[in-house]
């Protein structure tokens, strides 16, 4: 297994709709794998594929605090949800130290496949909702940040940007040490 990188936003790629898989073999798998490896690594609790540039169908999620429950989903699309809608304080690997409230539904039923191509389902509620929420999203070019107000959204890539810039000079006074 390998540490991938991940994308930063407002890099196009995260922009991008990501493509169906219809390879279900060792590549795919060892792609999971990596992803896996690289969502624990960050510390995050869901990553899709094309945050690690890979503009196919696939997320990889765990959101148990032993880490030990890991879903590959492949193809994934939501096949119904609830009407009822809960706020959430939502975070992206791929925009860190960037938080903001958002509103999606409380339950979700998904469709996907396994690495092995077999077609499951999966019935999704509380922060499993939200989670599979917002890398499904990922997967149809949309971060989390763009279910904001312009305003917000405007405030949060300025942050970004800011943020960037004090771990930018961080390392180089690191470095000149």
């Amino acid at each position: 297994m390998a540490l991938l990188p991940i994308v930063q936003y407002p890099d196009p790629r995260l922009a991008q709709k990501a493509v169906p898989v219809e390879q279900f073999d060792e590549k795919l798998a060892k792609l999971a794998a990596d992803m896996a490896e690289t969502m624990y690594a960050a510390p995050g609790v869901g990553l899709a594929a094309n945050q690690v540039g890979e503009l196919i169908r696939m997320v990889v999620i765990d959101i148990s605090e032993e880490k030990n429950d890991l879903k590959v989903l492949v193809n994934p699309f939501i096949e119904a949800s609830s009407g009822e809608l809960v706020e959430c304080e939502e975070g992206c690997l791929s925009l860190p130290g960037i938080y903001e409230k958002v509103k999606r539904p409380s339950h979700v039923k998904i469709k996907y496949q396994n690495l092995q191509g077999e077609h499951c389902e999966l019935e999704c509620d509380e922060l499993m909702s939200v989670c599979a929420q917002h890398e499904l999203d990922h997967l149809d070019g949309v971060v989390f940040i763009d279910h904001l107000s312009m305003l917000k959204k405007q405030r949060a890539a300025t942050k970004l940007a800011k943020l960037r810039k004090e771990k930018a000079r961080a390392a180089k006074r690191a470095d000149a040490e």
